[in-house]
């Protein structure tokens, strides 16, 4: 399951890589600076394009990390640019292209705990599938409604990307 669930992660942050590209193409259609994305939101109190794009990719990154045990490797949330967005991710798909099956063997009992969390824990397999995957897509979301709403012409098909279809059988 976990390596599933990474695999389609990895996908959608490939999306989310040619909606950046898509928001390049839009601002160039109508003669303004595609780096105005970056501080876009729908609401006041909620993340900035930038920051949903960020967190995107650390809730993709953390969800590998926390279910295997392995160290996620530190991003700084520096990015100032469409190319640097680009660069986080697929910085975040190279991480994950590094997992395996065995990657997740023990998530089922290995623990998580957060400091925000005030002393609780989850399983990883816990974590995993009621706290990463849920704010991966949360994130992910976000980032396509706010371009959205910036009028880069996405629909539906962008968002899902290539379904594995087969044949009828």
């Amino acid at each position: 399951m976990y390596l599933e669930i990474v695999s389609e992660m990895k996908k959608q942050l490939m999306q989310l890589d040619k909606w950046l590209d898509a928001a390049v193409e839009f601002a160039g259609t109508r003669s303004f600076d595609a780096g105005n994305f970056l501080g876009m939101r729908l609401a006041p109190d909620q993340f900035a394009f930038v920051r949903q794009v960020q967190t995107a990719c650390d809730s993709a990154k953390f969800a590998a990390s926390r279910a295997s045990g392995v160290e996620a490797p530190s991003q700084a949330d520096n990015e100032q640019s469409i190319d640097d967005l680009h660069a986080r991710v697929r910085a975040t798909v190279k991480y994950l292209d590094g997992f395996s099956a065995e990657s997740f063997a023990g998530a089922d009992t290995r623990v998580v705990a957060l400091p925000r969390w005030e002393g609780k824990s989850l399983t990883a397999a816990a974590y995993f599938v009621e706290h990463a995957v849920p704010n991966f897509y949360f994130h992910l979301t976000h980032a396509y409604a706010i371009l959205r709403h910036g009028g880069v012409p996405l629909g539906k098909r962008d968002y899902l990307g290539t379904l594995s279809f087969r044949p009828p059988q």
